[in-house]
């Protein structure tokens, strides 16, 4: 497993690598401690996760963030101090995967780290192949967790593709926001505001503006439709 920590604190980067290294003794830890600098490292490298704290000395972690959604669909995750229900809601909305606030809680982030890790790696068939689904114009490439819409790329973050792979495995039918909970972040603990933020971001990038693929059953759930 490779990380890298975005922080210019050199206690929170020492803190966040031995909790880390105690839970996976062979991962490769980089940190950075500003923004230009990990941007630089992450188009020139590959990272199974990114630890991003908001308050760097060059640029804003929000700003860093939604640079490197342009080009990357590493797992990320913001660690800071900054708890305002804003700030999460901004940070989600950009396309982090989780939000945690310092201080934090050494098995906390462990357990994050580790279900955001089994969120990344690909599904398969029950013959362990590659295989596709197709809903109308959009096609899903399980395998590379890759989304084409009407012949175009779309790029989604890991817990995005997840939660369009769960809605499309569920075309048509309305998928209650518990079963989506469940079915996307597992037994963490998660609210339905976090749902309706992904549920944003989807829509958002699929250019579902008014919603026709992704529609909200008020007081049921949501139910995907096949775009045309």
């Amino acid at each position: 497993m490779k990380v890298l920590i975005i922080e210019d604190s050199q206690e929170i980067v020492d803190a966040v690598s031995l909790c880390l290294q105690i839970r996976w003794p062979a991962a490769e830890i980089s940190f950075a401690v500003e923004g230009c600098k990990a941007l630089e490292m992450l188009e020139s490298d590959f990272y199974d996760i990114v630890i991003l704290d908001v308050n760097l000395p060059d640029k804003d972690g929000f700003q860093v963030l939604s640079e490197l959604r342009e080009f990357t669909d590493v797992p990320v995750i913001i660690l800071t101090v900054r708890n305002r229900e804003h700030d999460k809601a901004t940070g989600l909305e950009l396309g982090a995967d989780d939000y945690i606030v310092k201080p934090f809680n050494p098995v906390d982030l462990v357990a994050r780290v580790n279900a955001l890790l089994r969120r990344s790696q690909t599904p398969r068939d029950s013959k362990g192949d590659d295989f596709s689904i197709t809903c109308g114009k959009l096609t899903l490439h399980v395998a590379s967790q890759g989304v084409q819409l009407r012949g175009n790329h779309v790029k989604l973050s890991p817990v995005e593709w997840k939660l369009l792979y769960l809605l499309v495995s569920n075309a048509e039918r309305t998928v209650n926001a518990e079963e989506i909970l469940q079915g996307v972040w597992g037994g963490e603990r998660r609210d339905t505001e976090s749902l309706r933020t992904y549920i944003r971001r989807l829509r958002t990038k699929l250019r579902d503006n008014p919603p026709q693929m992704i529609l909200t059953d008020h007081g049921e759930g949501y139910r995907f439709v096949s775009p045309r």
